[in-house]
């Protein structure tokens, strides 16, 4: 039997952190949303766009060494460190490699750790419809913790974790019902997520030099008419010098003549237009009366398709 994949469940974004006995409170990683699917002692990783992912986290794939069951669906955030912070910057270098001889190399420059916060399916039964208590006490009589994956945390007090992640600068938290079943392509108030910075993904319309070299970008996101909206520019984030340099090399083959954009943008006098192709996330403060964003940064380049950069994201 070869375990189809399925969307994961999906939280709702809220304002205020919801309390109560049936209450818990997760912290929200900056990762990347990975499905392990374990039959027959063979692993494949699925990310929420149904991507496979198999080759770029080798750690996972002796089942036997973290698990007891001997089939599995397992839900988490693949994540990666800069210093001691999750950093959406450094797990993308793990996830975009695309060549196999490259992966033992990332594999030690970039350690990745698989934060597991659920279970669909045991030892060929599926567990989706029972609890999110009892499907977290099957996580905890499967996993065999090891350096690579590790059991995501409850906490009871939800406003004092979502204090800590604003003293770190981390990205928020994840409040979920211990009463809550699991359904796939789902999205309901079972699960609420908090923010410290939101963040969206848009895509790449224009672009400003500094000595030849890209130092800012003019992002854009879709509305329903398939319009590019232009919604501000970031020059600031996790690119380093050697990153911006290869975004130009990426960038000087897309330059149009004119904005893609149907309404003017900032800058537009300095810039350069070049096709929506370049996917980028973003991570911001709030969302301006002008519909642009507030203090965005460049948290990475996202291999994904432009169509999903659309204003429903806001919403």
């Amino acid at each position: 039997m070869v375990l189809k994949p399925i969307i994961p469940f999906e939280p709702i974004a809220v304002n205020q952190i919801p309390t109560g006995e049936n209450w818990v409170a997760q912290i929200k990683w900056d990762g990347v949303r990975i499905l392990s699917y374990c039959e027959g002692g063979e692993v494949r990783l699925i990310n929420r766009r149904q991507n496979d992912r198999t080759m770029q986290y080798p750690e996972l794939q002796d089942p036997k060494a973290y698990c007891s069951a001997s089939s599995f669906i397992l839900d988490g955030e693949m994540i990666a460190l800069d210093s001691s912070r999750p950093s959406f910057h450094e797990i993308m270098k793990r996830d975009s490699v695309r060549r196999e001889q490259s992966v033992r190399l990332a594999t030690k420059q970039t350690p990745v750790t698989y934060m597991v916060f659920d279970v669909l399916y045991v030892d060929g039964e599926w567990v989706h419809e029972r609890t999110l208590a009892q499907r977290q006490q099957l996580l905890r009589d499967i996993i065999i913790p090891q350096a690579y994956i590790q059991i995501v945390q409850n906490f009871a007090d939800g406003q004092a974790l979502f204090d800590v992640m604003l003293k770190h600068e981390m990205e928020g938290i994840v409040c979920k019902d211990l009463n809550s079943t699991y359904v796939s392509d789902g999205k309901d108030k079972r699960w609420q997520k908090k923010k410290i910075f939101r963040d969206l993904y848009a895509v790449i319309g224009g672009v400003t030099l500094q000595d030849g070299v890209a130092n800012a970008l003019l992002l854009g996101l879709y509305n329903d008419t398939g319009a590019l909206l232009y919604i501000g520019h970031a020059g600031t984030g996790t690119f380093s010098r050697k990153g911006w340099e290869e975004l130009t090399e990426r960038l000087r083959p897309l330059i149009i003549e004119r904005s893609p954009f149907s309404n003017e943008p900032k800058r537009s006098r300095d810039a350069l237009w070049v096709k929506p192709e370049i996917v980028v996330k973003v991570e911001y403060m709030e969302w301006t009366p002008a519909h642009t964003m507030r203090h965005p940064t460049l948290q990475g380049i996202v291999e994904m398709s432009k169509e999903e950069c659309t204003l429903m994201q806001i919403q």
